[in-house]
């Protein structure tokens, strides 16, 4: 074995490159991070070869003075940090030092900078020689050229991917940085072309402009404070969820981070409402005190240690089930810039308004089936609607109208669809859906509060079951008892259902007593009770939902739309598709060509 001896300052740079440095984006990323620390109000990235070629940032920032631009490039050299309590509390982007040196190693880097009421200077570094400064024209900020990323390392530069594929990363570095800072103008050029010009802006705004308007338009805002954690931002409605995970962007204190708590808070908030196969699309700020988070993970600093972990994913998971439960609550900061929505926001007032009546009981058992005793309905208004001639509203006055945003039924489309007419034109709803949503959130409430009405059968519906459905029956009448099932064993291959959910004493009892059983076995009655409640409640609410093809009245209807408006997550059903959509009388108008 050689004797211990020191690296040479060259090599170590070149070894931090390749944890700093991995592709031109992570360069691009460390170059903006400065720019923004500097205090720029205006970014110009201009790329060639998706950045293998050329990564040119220019901004108009501080600067950096004459005598300081060599000790720029020096490992370990920042104005960031000073001492061990500055590290426990970063409030900056960069802080490291080390990011100018590591590229430098492994490219041909300029840089130029200008103090104002100052000149402009500027020193080349091409592998190992660095130059003196000398006058460079430069009007303001700082201009970094890094060029021919990895020539002196040829075994790295094979690594790279087509131009193609690095522009990708370098423009996915681009919109993080961006998103976190809306209120610097950015601009990207590829090869000479603009890709991306952002102006300054609003936080939702910017969101829109990354993201594009659809994003914007079906996505709710969040806004929740507690004590000194603030999270704010956009989430996407569950039913435009991604079959990836390249809309997702989660800053703290304006930092880009991946962190599993994060993500697990995250994950469980949309649990509820969104396909297995899906993933969320999301742009959330958290403003915390630094001295609650690490930074100091990783040399690329996109992951964090937060000091409360347990309180923080708590609160992060329910800012946004109650987000996606009440998706289109308006803040106090994002409410001037609100994009038009498809999806109305839900009153949560009551329903009662004067001169309604209420439904007879039978009506509510044949919709819900429940009774009377153990579901009572807010009144709703059952007179005929009419539209007036001509006028888009309703025979209803405006008030009215405007407390219930579903509106009022006009009838049923081949049994599938309600349609409805609102203060602002069409309605349509997904009556299965709709109900099934409905149906699943009573169940859980129910179950919640450790009270699910249970209804005994006029005649017990017996059927074939085999030995191991009569063994979960068995082993299990706790649970079915909790779920609000009573089963008998009448022999080892009958079983007799004698009382059911009051909410289901429609469905196919047969079936869905051979589904409920099947669950139970799979899973065990601890997970179903715990970890799985979601999944069997949502097999029954689908049981009991309104099936498609069943004729309903104009009171039937109206009462799905006012059981919708009161009813958290209605906008979309248990699988994450939408229960219903609004098309205004201004897109009607269009679409048929009026007024032209």
């Amino acid at each position: 074995m050689s004797t211990i001896k020191p690296l040479p300052e060259l090599l170590i740079n070149q070894i931090a490159a390749g944890e700093v440095v991995e592709r031109p984006a992570s360069a691009l990323k460390e170059i903006l991070e400065n720019s923004v620390d500097a205090g720029a109000k205006k970014i110009t990235v201009q790329l060639q070869q998706g950045g293998v070629k050329q990564i040119r940032v220019m901004d108009d920032g501080t600067g950096i003075a004459k005598e300081e631009l060599l000790l720029a490039l020096t490992r370990h050299s920042t104005s960031k940090i000073s001492t061990l309590e500055d590290l426990h509390k970063i409030t900056s982007l960069g802080f490291r030092g080390e990011a100018l040196a590591s590229i430098a190693a492994v490219s041909r880097l300029t840089l130029a900078s200008r103090r104002r009421q100052s000149h402009a200077w500027q020193i080349q570094v091409d592998g190992k020689s660095v130059s003196k400064p000398e006058p460079s024209a430069l009007t303001s900020g700082t201009a970094l050229d890094i060029n021919d990323l990895y020539f002196n390392i040829p075994a790295r530069r094979k690594f790279l991917k087509s131009e193609a594929t690095e522009l990708a990363h370098c423009d996915e570095a681009f919109k993080r940085i961006a998103l976190s800072q809306a209120g610097i103008e950015f601009v990207l050029q590829h090869n000479g072309k603009v890709r991306r010009h952002l102006r300054a802006a609003s936080s939702a705004q910017r969101i829109q402009s990354v993201l594009g308007e659809e994003f914007g338009q079906t996505a709710a805002f969040v806004d929740e404070r507690s004590a000194d954690i603030y999270l704010h931002g956009m989430v996407a409605l569950p039913a435009y969820a991604r079959s990836s995970r390249d809309a997702q962007y989660f800053f703290v204190n304006n930092r880009f981070v991946s962190n599993k708590l994060i993500s697990h808070a995250l994950r469980e908030a949309y649990r509820d409402v969104l396909h297995l196969d899906k993933h969320p699309a999301f742009v959330l700020f958290l403003d915390i005190d630094p001295e609650s988070v690490d930074v100091n993970v990783h040399p690329t600093k996109t992951e964090v240690r937060f000091h409360e972990s347990r309180a923080l994913h708590q609160f992060i998971f329910h800012a946004i089930n109650k987000a996606l439960a009440s998706p289109n609550r308006e803040t106090k900061t994002e409410e001037s810039m609100q994009p038009t929505r498809s999806f109305p926001a839900y009153p949560r007032t009551s329903h009662a308004q004067p001169g309604t009546v209420s439904q007879p009981a039978s009506f509510y058992r044949t919709l819900f089936g429940m009774e009377t005793n153990s579901y009572q309905p807010a009144p709703i208004n059952t007179a005929p609607v009419t539209p007036v001639e001509n006028s888009g509203q309703f025979a209803a006055t405006e008030e009215k109208q405007d407390s219930h945003p579903l509106g009022f039924a006009l009838g049923q489309l081949h049994g599938v669809y309600i349609l409805a007419q609102n203060t602002r034109g069409l309605v349509v709803v997904d009556m299965h859906a709709a109900h099934e949503r409905i149906m699943y959130e009573k169940l859980k409430q129910a179950l919640d509060n450790h009270a699910v009405p249970m209804q005994p059968l006029l005649i017990p519906v017996t059927f074939h079951a085999d030995g191991l459905e009569v063994a979960v029956v068995e082993e299990n009448q706790t649970t079915l008892d909790q779920l609000g099932f009573e089963i008998a064993i009448l022999s080892p291959t009958t079983l007799a259902v004698r009382a059911v959910p009051a909410t289901l004493q429609h469905a196919d009892i047969a079936q869905l007593t051979h589904d409920i059983l099947r669950e139970i076995r799979e899973y065990g009655a601890s997970q179903i009770l715990t970890a799985k409640r979601n999944e069997i409640l949502a097999t029954m609410a689908c049981h009991g939902a309104i099936r498609a093809n069943r004729k309903l009245t104009i009171e039937e209807m109206n009462a799905l739309l006012r059981e919708m408006e009161i009813t958290e997550r209605a906008n979309q059903c248990n699988h994450g598709r939408p229960t219903w959509f609004e098309t205004s009388l201004a897109d009607l108008d269009k679409l048929f060509m009026r007024g032209k």
